[in-house]
C-alpha cells in the first residue's frame, strides 16, 4: 500500500465519516474511492447494453462451461 497526502476540507472529510460511518478518517477516505470506481465501472457497463449479441440459450450460458467436466 502506498501513501499519499491529500488536502481536504474539514467539513466534507467529517461528512463523508458521518456518511460512510468509517471508524477512521483513512477508511472513510477508502471507502468513498472503492465506491466511486465501482459506480464509473457500473456506468461503463451501463453503456454496452444492447451492445452485445448473446447466441447461446440461458441454459447453454448456466451449464454448458465443459471446463467443469
Amino acid at each position: 500500500m502506498s501513501r499519499a497526502t491529500v488536502t481536504l476540507p474539514q467539513d466534507l472529510l467529517t461528512e463523508l465519516v458521518a456518511l460512510v460511518g468509517a471508524k477512521s478518517k483513512t477508511e472513510a477516505v477508502i471507502t468513498a474511492v472503492k465506491d466511486e470506481i465501482r459506480l464509473r465501472k457500473l456506468s461503463r457497463i451501463k453503456t454496452m447494453a444492447g451492445k452485445m449479441e448473446f447466441t447461446g440459450t440461458a441454459e447453454e450460458l448456466r451449464h454448458g462451461d465443459n471446463r467443469l467436466g
